[in-house]
């Protein structure tokens, strides 16, 4: 682990500025001046807390599952992987989680939360599903769980745990990481977990009476860059997304290639995703049609930033990226500045997976897959408090 002091802190920030690794900030959402994480990160993290958790001043942590532990009579899964939060109509939420285990040993698993945060219930949500990796929610109150395996399948999951998972093979038949739906254009962008691996886009022909898109009736792109790693896009339509015959990133010859995607979050008018074989992050401004590298660890002497993963933003448009390895740590990105806003000590065999704000904001839920001893099945699923 490597101390993050205040010398060190103000290196990157004057590296952050005179690189221009955020290209002047000019692609992030004009809120972002103004948001709250940065001005709490900058006081830097205090030591480990009761949990192993190093917090900024005023938050405090609490474990709320490990693996193997029973929650009411439900047995908490291992390998925790992607999660995000739903509402429910009593006023709490719902904390969603994958599974990452191979053959056919995964899924997804449910936390229920009441008004006041207590645990209320636990359950499967999927099973029987393999090395459900990332994923992502959508404005229907869905969870679209990915496998992340060779011809892996989109399983679109009722977090709410009424009605069955579904496959959607309409989303393509590759090693998926992670989706994002495009809430204004109603389509989906979906990452790709190869070291040659690509962008894509899903978009729907018809659409339910709530204006929601059908995922299984539509059709899937890859996307090129034109002249260059970053810049125009152009979207080829795939001839065959379910790769009966050839890998789906290897249709279109003029394609670009991203090494080994992860996360993907959607944001104000902008598509954000993770890139871990480079250790960037990129921001697909979705209406100028311009991608661009909103983070590239290559440009700092000692990045606070490595071992790029999972994605997520607050509500002012923050964007907080969690580590596969690195230092373990949540890192912001904000106002010019590349800050961690948390950190779990002693898991160096682990990675932090599935960042996600409660509804309201005010908590904050991830999990170390592999825990202290880097077997699966000692993952940690945390929350965070404090004043977000």
């Amino acid at each position: 682990m490597k101390p993050f002091d205040v010398r060190r802190r103000r290196l990157l920030q004057y590296g952050f500025i005179g690189l221009g690794a955020f290209v002047g900030n000019s692609l992030l959402p004009r809120t972002i001046q103004a948001a709250s994480l940065s001005r709490v990160s900058l006081g830097g993290l205090l030591p480990p807390d009761q949990n192993g958790v190093r917090l900024p001043a005023g938050f405090t942590s609490r474990i709320v599952a490990r693996s193997g532990q029973m929650i009411s009579g439900y047995r908490w899964h291992a390998a925790p992987d992607g999660g995000a939060t739903f509402a429910t109509d009593e006023s709490g939420w719902i904390y969603v989680s994958n599974s990452e285990l191979d053959n056919k040993t995964g899924g997804v698993s449910a936390l229920r939360f009441n008004q006041q945060g207590e645990i209320v219930d636990a359950y499967s949500i999927l099973n029987n599903t393999t090395r459900n990796c990332a994923g992502g929610h959508t404005p229907w109150q869905t969870w679209l769980s990915c496998e992340e395996v060779e011809q892996g399948r989109v399983w679109e999951c009722d977090p709410f745990g009424r009605k069955a998972a579904q496959v959607r093979n309409a989303l393509g038949l590759f090693r998926h990481e992670a989706v994002a739906v495009d809430t204004k254009n109603k389509q989906l962008y979906l990452t790709e977990d190869e070291k040659d691996g690509c962008l894509y886009r899903y978009t729907a022909r018809s659409f339910d009476a709530a204006g929601n898109p059908n995922l299984d009736n539509g059709f899937l792109e890859v996307a090129e860059v034109i002249n260059g790693r970053i810049g125009s896009l152009r979207w080829h339509t795939l001839p065959d997304p379910l790769a009966t015959a050839t890998p789906t990133r290897k249709q279109i010859a003029s394609s670009t290639r991203f090494n080994g995607g992860e996360g993907i979050w959607y944001h104000q008018g902008s598509i954000y995703f993770t890139t871990k074989g480079d250790n960037r992050v990129w921001a697909y401004d979705v209406r100028q049609n311009h991608l661009s590298i909103v983070y590239n660890a290559a440009l700092y002497l000692q990045p606070v930033l490595t071992g790029v993963d999972n994605i997520t933003a607050n509500a002012t448009g923050e964007l907080l990226v969690a580590e596969d390895g690195g230092d373990m740590q949540i890192v912001v990105l904000t106002s010019g500045k590349v800050l961690p806003l948390l950190q779990v000590v002693d898991h160096d065999r682990s990675e932090i997976t599935g960042p996600a704000f409660s509804p309201d904001g005010s908590r904050l839920y991830f999990s170390s897959q592999r825990g202290k001893t880097g077997n699966s099945e000692d993952g940690v699923t945390f929350e965070i408090t404090g004043p977000f």
